[in-house]
């Protein structure tokens, strides 16, 4: 269950990164308040995780998915740069690296 929280909280970086930009400098009042909620629970949910995670691996797996889900979500909102077809694949390609390495923690844990 430590694991499905901390992917969880993962995602949740994701969510309150997002949000965190559309609240345009936290003066918008919805995207603010959807940044505050989320990362409180993102940290909660980390914390929670890390009781019975090591920090060192709970940390780069929570940051790994919430670096992995952000950056898919700019890049499919058109709020990253794509000059190429073989930068996006270029991209896509080191995403999935992270992605890897991230189930490799898993794994050896």
């Amino acid at each position: 269950m430590h694991w499905v929280i901390l992917i969880a909280s993962g995602a949740l970086e994701a969510v309150w990164a997002a949000a965190l930009e559309r609240s345009h400098g936290l003066r918008r009042p919805l995207p603010t308040l959807l940044f505050l909620l989320a990362l409180a629970a993102s940290m909660g949910g980390l914390a929670w995780s890390l009781t019975e995670i090591p920090v060192g691996t709970g940390y780069a797996v929570w940051v790994g998915v919430g670096v992995v889900l952000t950056a898919v979500y700019a890049m499919a909102r058109g709020l990253e740069p794509s000059r190429t077809r073989r930068t996006t694949a270029a991209r896509l390609l080191l995403l999935l690296g992270i992605a890897a390495c991230v189930a490799g923690l898993k794994a050896v844990a």
